[in-house]
Order: C-alpha cells, then structure tokens, then sequence
C-alpha cells in the first residue's frame, strides 16, 4: 500500500482528486499539477518515435492544449496509451475510430489544419 492509502495501480477517482487541492489524477494514477500534467503531455507528443507522428500528434497538442479542461487532457493522456499507428490511422481516415475516442476531441484531430510542413 501507498503512503496515501490507496493500492498501487489504483486510479484515484474524481472525488479522492478533489481532497487534493490543486492536482489531479492522471492516466499513470499520480497526481501532478495542471502544468506538470500539460509538460509532460508536450514531450509525449511530440517525442513519438516517427517525425510524421511528431508533428500529427505534437502539433495537435500545440493546437489545441491551452484550451483543454481537465476531461480533455486525460482523455489525451489516454489516447497518447495507444499504438502511434492506430492514432494515424483513425486522424487520416484510414480506420474507423473506436467509441471510445469518438468525440469533439478526435474531430479535432482529424481536421489535420494544425500539422505545420517543414519548408
């Protein structure tokens, strides 16, 4: 068990992020702060493996994070879980987007207006 009392692995619900001023839980099950949170999404996204990943997915997180609301980043943490091939797949088309990503955020990504091509 955890100093905090939760098991380890436990994801810490809304409720028990709320006795914590100021953090929240994210997808890793730690809490961090809003900014903490937002830098290390920036380095996930845009530290991918592949440039043509780097720039579809960093570019939609420079796009689009100074707007984000809690639900949102998580949700982006969580998408950042998948294979960076599926994520192409599902912005280009390619594949059909499972339920679960459906959404405002994945029609976003799908627009592909914020991916910036070196000159």
């Amino acid at each position: 068990m955890r100093g905090d009392g939760a098991a380890p692995g436990h994801y810490m619900g809304a409720i028990e992020a709320a006795r914590s001023p100021g953090a929240v839980p994210s997808a890793l099950g730690t809490l961090m702060d809003r900014d903490t949170r937002l830098k290390r999404l920036k380095f996930r996204a845009w530290h991918r493996g592949t440039r043509e990943a780097d720039m579809m997915i960093g570019g939609y997180f420079e796009r689009w994070h100074a707007h984000w609301d809690d639900d949102e980043i998580a949700w982006f943490e969580a998408l950042l879980e998948e294979q960076d091939v599926d994520i192409m797949a599902w912005a280009m088309g390619q594949q059909p987007v499972p339920q679960r990503w459906r959404g405002e955020m994945m029609r976003r990504l799908q627009a592909l207006d914020y991916v910036e091509l070196p000159r």
